[in-house]
């Protein structure tokens, strides 16, 4: 079953991700993270399913988290459900890849952690 495969076109970890998945035989349909943005209650689902920290789905490394500010909203008590509302509302708020399996929700490329959930 072909995962889903979550990216910004233009993101060279993003390019390096999917060469990975494509070397690796890994099907996938793949979404545009800015045209198709998640939706507040897709965040939910996986932030859940994933086990990982909330702050994992943000992008911290792009000026749109800088320029509002998000390290200290989250740092003053943001709830979840404020976070997922944040996130939907603009694509690249949101860490990528983002790669949605039957088993496994993980954010970023982590080239291990990828062949542990994919392979």
């Amino acid at each position: 079953m072909a995962v889903l495969f979550i990216e910004y076109p233009k993101c060279t970890t993003c390019k390096k991700a999917k060469k990975w998945l494509d070397e690796h035989g890994v099907e996938y349909n793949d979404r545009h993270i800015v045209e198709d943005n998640p939706t507040a209650a897709e965040l939910a689902e996986w932030h859940e399913r994933s086990g990982l920290p909330l702050r994992r789905f943000f992008n911290t490394s792009g000026m749109k988290y800088r320029e509002l500010g998000i390290k200290a909203k989250l740092d003053a008590g943001m709830t979840d459900e404020e976070a997922y509302e944040l996130l939907a509302t603009d694509g690249m708020l949101v860490k990528r890849p983002l790669i949605v399996a039957d088993n496994a929700v993980l954010t970023g490329f982590k080239e291990d952690a990828w062949a542990e959930a994919l392979l």
